[in-house]
C-alpha cells in the first residue's frame, strides 16, 4: 500500500528567503518606486508574520543598498543612478568571467530545461516587447546563469551587485532613453550565443559572452543617461 509523503512545511529560513526575494523583485521591477515608504504593518500582514522577521528582511535589503531606514520616519526605497554605480559595473564585468573559471559546472537536464524555457520567452518578446516582462526575463536568466558555478561566495556577490544595478535599465526604458525592441533583440542574441557555447561545453566562453553583454549594456545606458 502506497502512502504519499506529507508535504514539509517551509522552514523559517525558507520563509525569510521567499519574503526577501519577493520584496527585492518589487523594488527592482519598480513596483516600489524610488522614494516609496514601505509599511511594516502592511507587509507583515501580507506575509502573515510578525514585525521581527520582517525587519530582518528589510535590514538585509538595506545592507544590499535597496532600502534606507530613517530613524523615526520609516524605511524608504533608494534611488539609483548610473554615474554612482560605475565601479559596481566594473566589478560585475570581472566577476562575470570568473563564473566560467571558479568551480564551473555544466548544466544538468533541469537547468537545460530552464534555459530552453527562457529562450522561448525571449523569442516571444521579440514580437511583443514589454519592459516589465523583459526585466523579469532578464532577472530569471541571470539567476539561471549563476547555477553554472558552485562557488557560493562568488554567487553571493554576483547576485548582490546585479540587483543593485538592475533598476537602472528599467528606469531608462520608462524614461524613453532606451529602445525596448532593440534591447530585446540584443538580449535574444546573448541567450542564443551563451546556449551555443554551453552546448559545446565551453563554460568560459559562455561567461565571456555574458561579460561582453554587461559591458555593452552599461555603455548604452551611460550614453543615454
Amino acid at each position: 500500500m502506497n502512502f504519499e509523503a506529507p508535504e514539509t512545511a517551509p522552514s523559517a529560513r525558507d520563509r525569510f528567503e521567499r519574503m526577501h526575494a519577493a520584496i527585492r523583485n518589487r523594488i527592482c521591477l519598480l513596483d516600489y518606486a524610488p522614494g516609496t515608504r514601505l509599511s511594516e504593518e502592511a507587509l507583515a500582514a501580507e506575509y502573515g508574520v510578525s514585525r521581527t522577521p520582517l525587519r530582518r528582511v528589510l535590514g538585509r535589503l538595506e545592507g544590499e543598498g535597496l532600502l534606507q531606514s530613517v530613524h523615526g520616519v520609516g524605511t524608504f526605497v533608494t534611488d539609483v543612478e548610473i554615474g554612482e554605480l560605475t565601479q559596481t559595473y566594473q566589478l560585475r564585468l570581472e566577476l562575470a568571467e570568473l563564473t566560467g573559471k571558479l568551480s564551473a559546472v555544466a548544466p544538468d537536464e533541469a537547468l537545460w530545461q530552464d534555459f530552453r524555457t527562457l529562450s522561448a520567452r525571449s523569442k516571444a518578446l521579440i514580437d511583443a516587447p514589454d519592459p516589465r516582462r523583459f526585466a523579469e526575463l532578464n532577472m530569471d536568466f541571470f539567476l539561471a546563469l549563476l547555477r553554472l558555478t558552485a562557488n557560493e561566495p562568488l554567487k553571493e556577490i554576483c547576485e548582490r551587485l546585479y540587483f543593485q544595478t538592475t533598476r537602472i535599465w528599467l528606469k531608462s526604458v520608462f524614461a524613453s532613453r532606451i529602445d525596448i525592441a532593440d534591447e530585446v533583440d540584443i538580449f535574444d542574441r546573448e541567450v542564443h550565443d551563451i546556449l551555443r557555447a554551453l552546448e559545446i561545453g565551453d563554460l568560459h566562453a559562455a561567461a565571456l559572452i555574458q561579460r561582453a553583454h554587461i559591458s555593452m549594456s552599461f555603455e548604452r545606458m551611460r550614453r543615454n543617461a
